[in-house]
């Protein structure tokens, strides 16, 4: 969402604490105000819970870490919310997450999937409606098998810069991921887990920090931090498959197998199983769709009439429609036009979702009604948890979806940049590489728009990635699958066999 996460609405300005300017006065010689020093502020409780059929004695921890320039400046306080076992095992796993944006806290992964409380929304691709929002226990956390760790980075939950920082120093692919992986091996050090096995997730761009942070913290030729699995969920590590602009055809190639479940689940295509017409799809948009496209315009009249019309079949488009966007649909014209006879719109995160705009003439939906049908739920939740259960104080708003993004230095040196070819897959091809029992995790959602299944498959198969290593599972949702309680249940019992399978 998130965790895209990520995803369509990921901005609101991220919350900088700002120290007051002193007064202005006419005394020469007062001494200039100086920086306040922050004090970390850290809040505990011992709580007790069943997880994964176990019950568990254990620590939940908020807490602030200071990060400083080389001059002792503080620039930065981030905040993780920790959930280790009691009493402390080191022969634990430790499992570090966040999510996505850039710009998302952690929310949505600890109230919604892994995290020992999740709030209750509707399961069946309704609005969660209005407050109050029950928040449960969570028997599907995986305090079981591995301690917890949530991480919002700068900008994100209530984590934030301190007064005069550059966010340019933080807000970026690689200022981000040397940011977070500090606060893993800070959190690594303070807590005696030096040798304990080592998992580091995320959720939509969570997926794309995660190779990044990977490359920090196994890329170094001292002080490496060994890491036994990589856990990614609704994985976008390619951006040249999100964002179809004239001439970039890959982009329509991999959504294609995304509108054909949309369209088989709404009815307006016809298969066995969501699983037959994803197969059904992929095969076609790596073949004769791919083909047609990649001619241009010299695609022969009687190839483009028989890729038409199963790009209709496979769609639920009409023939006239395609013919009239040129064979190339984006999805935004697809969440308007799948349901147009029915004057609904489909949703960007999660298309089971649907959505009535003020009209029906339009080509894009008003707004993602796969958004707005769960985000004030977990938002009332994670302020409920932090604030009034775990006792953490403070006048900041939590920043669930910020406006970091904006800021994001997309770059990754050495002529890269995201207007040329963003592409973090061969981070994780090293890693794995250079760390022999290093394995992945792949969690995608059938329904996911903002990342879809395809391109993640093509992401993680290319030349590099050592494939023997991957896990690929799929849910009946869309990119928070665990908003489905039987895919969260599902997605929990995947993971859990993961960890364990070392």
């Amino acid at each position: 969402m998130k965790n895209v996460l990520c995803a369509a609405a990921l901005s609101a300005l991220a919350t900088v604490t700002l120290t007051p300017p002193a007064l202005a006065d006419d005394h020469k010689d007062k001494p200039a105000a100086t920086a306040e020093v922050i004090t970390p502020q850290v809040k505990t409780r011992d709580l007790t819970g069943t997880f994964g059929g176990q019950r568990v004695n254990y620590r939940a921890t908020i807490g602030e870490t200071i990060l400083t320039d080389d001059k002792g400046k503080q620039e930065a306080v981030i905040v993780t919310t920790s959930y280790v076992k009691s009493p402390r095992d080191t022969s634990r796993p430790v499992f570090f997450m966040y999510n996505g944006g850039p710009g998302s806290g952690s929310v949505w992964l600890q109230m919604g999937a892994f995290g020992p409380k999740r709030v209750a929304i509707p399961s069946d691709a309704r609005d969660d409606g209005a407050p109050p929002y029950p928040l449960l226990d969570n028997p599907d956390s995986l305090l079981d098998v591995a301690d917890l760790v949530f991480i919002d980075p700068p900008g994100t939950g209530f984590s934030y810069l301190t007064q005069g920082t550059d966010p340019k120093k933080y807000y970026g692919l690689r200022e981000d991921a040397k940011a977070v992986a500090q606060v893993i091996r800070r959190w690594i050090n303070d807590n005696g887990r030096w040798n304990s096995p080592k998992y580091l997730g995320g959720e939509s761009y969570g997926t794309t920090r995660t190779a990044m942070v990977a490359r920090e913290l196994e890329g170094g030729t001292y002080n490496d931090v060994g890491l036994n699995g990589l856990i990614l969920v609704s994985t976008i590590l390619d951006f040249a498959l999100r964002e179809p602009t004239p001439g970039n055809e890959l982009a329509y190639v991999v959504t294609l197998p995304n509108m054909a479940a949309a369209a088989w689940f709404h009815g307006k295509a016809e298969a066995p199983s969501v699983e037959a017409i994803a197969e059904e799809a992929r095969k076609f948009a790596i073949g004769p769709y791919a083909t047609a496209l990649l001619k241009g315009q010299d695609l022969p009249a009687a190839e483009r009439a028989s890729v038409r019309a199963e790009l209709s079949r496979l769609t639920g488009l009409s023939e006239q429609y395609l013919e009239n966007a040129e064979l190339r649909v984006t999805s935004q014209r697809f969440y308007k036009e799948l349901l147009r006879d029915r004057g609904l719109t489909i949703g960007r995160l999660d298309a089971r979702y649907t959505g009535k705009d003020y009209d029906n003439a339009g080509e894009t939906p008003d707004a993602d009604p796969s958004f707005y049908g769960i985000d004030a739920g977990y938002t009332a939740a994670i302020n409920a948890w932090s604030r009034e259960s775990l006792g953490f104080k403070t006048d900041r708003e939590y920043q669930s979806i910020g406006m970091v993004g904006q800021h994001w230095n997309w770059s990754l040196g050495s002529g890269w940049n995201r207007n040329a070819y963003l592409n973090v897959a061969p981070f994780i091809g090293q890693a794995m590489r250079q760390n022999s029992q290093l394995r992945v995790f792949n969690a995608q959602g059938w329904y996911d728009f903002a990342t879809p299944f395809f391109g993640a498959e093509y992401s993680l198969n290319r030349v590099g990635i050592p494939q023997d290593r991957i896990t690929l599972k799929y849910y009946d949702a869309g990119h928070m699958m665990y908003v489905r309680d039987e895919d969260r249940r599902q997605l929990s019992q995947d993971v859990r066999a993961f960890i364990r399978d070392r």
